[in-house]
């Protein structure tokens, strides 16, 4: 193993981009580096909870829009913030059975209204603007009073298990879970892309390493595995 390359590089990751991480970018930064990931997933909002508890990750992928703060508070070094990936928000359901049509906001809400439940989180991205977005259709009262709440994880895994009919979340967080169909993306006009972004801490313990992998995951060979996993690559800068 290189002497400038840690034994061992914290990351705290974003939930959306777990698929690609796991499947491809971490292995192969194993591979090239021999050093190894203590890796956190949690949606962003999770993910500044641990922060603002004292947390201090060496590398960051995260919610765009959740950087400036950490920026302004010394957490992360806001020249190293890069745009990755974007990613929208789709359905999911059971394997079997004939899919909802939601080609459009009235079939997306009549096959909303239509399900025995839908499960979403209220702490992901996807699920804050999923809530908002019940609001502005005029169907959030009727939805909750049904709705299969997820704290934080995959929310597909609630119509595997029989929970609920439908699954809202981040389209590559969807194909996290084999297991379920996923319907496909919702539609425009209900639909909201999240961009994500990678970032050094400046409490890094070894920037050498940290710097490492926030390279690797800037980079064209995570593109590509962001790409197969349901994500949108961002050009690189």
């Amino acid at each position: 193993m290189s002497a400038d390359i840690p034994h061992t590089v914290s990351l705290f990751s974003a939930l959306a981009v777990k698929k690609a991480l796991d499947d491809a970018v971490l292995p192969a930064f194993g591979r090239q580096t021999e050093a190894a990931v203590d890796i956190v997933y949690d949606p962003t909002n999770v993910l500044l909870r641990r922060i603002e508890e004292g947390a201090r990750p060496e590398v960051m992928v995260g919610v765009t829009g959740a950087f400036p703060a950490l920026c302004e508070a010394g957490v992360i070094d806001p020249s190293s913030v890069r745009s990755i990936a974007r990613v929208g928000i789709g359905l999911a359901m059971p394997p079997g059975g004939e899919p909802p049509v939601i080609d459009t906001v009235d079939a997306l809400i009549t096959a909303l209204r239509s399900a025995r439940s839908v499960a979403y989180s209220r702490t992901g991205a996807s699920g804050v603007h999923f809530a908002g977005l019940l609001e502005r259709l005029g169907i959030a009262d009727e939805v909750n009073a049904r709705a299969t709440v997820v704290e934080k994880g995959f929310t597909a895994l609630a119509v595997v298990d029989g929970r609920a009919d439908l699954a809202v979340q981040q389209m590559s967080e969807l194909l996290f879970v084999p297991e379920a169909r996923v319907v496909g993306p919702l539609p425009d006009g209900a639909q909201h892309f999240t961009e994500l972004s990678a970032a050094l801490g400046t409490a890094a313990v070894d920037r050498a390493g940290a710097r490492a992998l926030h390279t690797f995951l800037t980079g064209k060979e995570a593109g590509d595995a962001y790409r197969r996993a349901g994500l949108e690559a961002l050009p690189l800068d």
